[in-house]
């Protein structure tokens, strides 16, 4: 299966690339991406799409710093939950190192290492695509945003000591310049960036030791494994792609980069077919969206994939034996203390 990324790697993109006068939807359809997938950051896209896509928009633009531009634009929220979590460390080095083990968290392409070796730290930056195919954007990119983070931490002055890239200078290096200064290097032996390893062990100034230990226990309870199966991935995009409105087998195989047989065969292997996994994701998410009752049936019916209340109800009753109005009454007087045994009806007088 080929590596995914999350929809917030794409962060800023339109913008960017209506500032430059590019059609940013066109591109991504020639890509092979959904435009309107882009309003659910937390959806994983295909990783080669991405690079692709933009590898065209830097084409299009006539931009070669177009990977550049885009990682100008990200912020610590881009990284998804891992975010909140790195905020509160409380260090450079605890940060950084955080963010290299769980890079499969927020970009499956992502293969990065920290080293420490005669007062100096370098962090390397690679991608693992899987084919041969231009990289140089997606590369400044992912180079970028973690020069970014860099600097979240230790300020807006500091300067790492050379930022490298494999690949060559571009015509014009006006951009790379005014981002990572003067000690920009290219056609060196690999991507990352060279610094002080003294800069590792400064404080996180935004880091609040009290809010730090709720921060790693929610991280814990939603970290994922990095052997997460095809089953897993499916049943993930499942959630994410039933609200839009457009969850089918076909916008799943789009999403993880091959076609609906490859994603029909892996469900196979487990027993599955897609619209079982999807019947068994909706009914979860059914029970837990319905037993609340500050939400609508009308507006449950859409956050899962209906496309009118009716179709929902009738596939309800035949999911559950009863209508989903009798099924939340059923629940609300189940979760509702019985009054004749509660502790204050127990002690109260039977002449009172």
């Amino acid at each position: 299966m080929k590596p995914l990324v999350r929809n917030a790697t794409l962060s800023g993109y339109v913008e960017l690339s209506q500032s430059l006068g590019i059609d940013p939807r066109g591109l991504m359809r020639q890509a092979g991406l959904d435009p309107a997938g882009l309003a659910v950051q937390d959806r994983w896209i295909s990783g080669t799409a991405v690079i692709q896509l933009l590898e065209l928009s830097s084409a299009a633009a006539r931009r070669e710093d177009f990977g550049l531009l885009l990682a100008e634009r990200r912020r610590f929220s881009n990284l998804g939950p891992i975010s909140l979590v790195i905020r509160e460390e409380p260090d450079v080095r605890s940060a950084v190192e955080l963010l290299v083990r769980h890079e499969y968290m927020y970009n499956e392409m992502l293969h990065n290492r920290l080293s420490e070796s005669s007062g100096l730290a370098t962090l390397k930056v690679g991608l693992e695509v899987g084919e041969a195919m231009a990289t140089r954007q997606a590369t400044e990119l992912a180079v970028g945003a973690f020069h970014q983070v860099l600097r979240n931490f230790l300020g807006t002055r500091w300067q790492a000591l050379s930022v490298c890239f494999t690949h060559a200078a571009p015509a014009d290096l006006g951009t790379h310049r005014r981002i990572f200064g003067t000690t920009v290097e290219f056609n060196r032996e690999f991507n990352g960036i060279i610094f002080y390893g003294n800069d590792l062990n400064v404080p996180n100034p935004m880091s609040d030791p009290l809010l730090r230990t709720y921060a790693r226990q929610y991280f814990e309870s939603i970290a994922v494994s990095r052997d997460t199966t095809v089953l897993d991935r499916v049943r993930d995009l499942i959630e994410v792609l039933l609200p839009t409105g457009r969850c089918s087998i076909e916008q799943v195989a789009c999403s993880l980069g091959v076609d609906r047989r490859t994603v029909h065969r892996h469900l196979a292997a487990s027993g599955e077919t897609f619209s079982s996994l999807l019947n068994t994701t909706r009914a979860q998410l059914a029970e837990h969206l319905v037993a609340n009752p500050r939400r609508s049936l009308t507006e449950i019916s859409g956050l899962l994939g209906f496309s009118a209340p009716s179709a929902f109800s009738r596939w309800f009753r035949e999911r559950f034996g009863c209508s989903a109005r009798d099924w939340r009454a059923q629940r609300t007087r189940q979760r509702r203390p019985d009054e004749e045994q509660s502790p204050s009806t127990a002690r109260r007088s039977p002449h009172r």
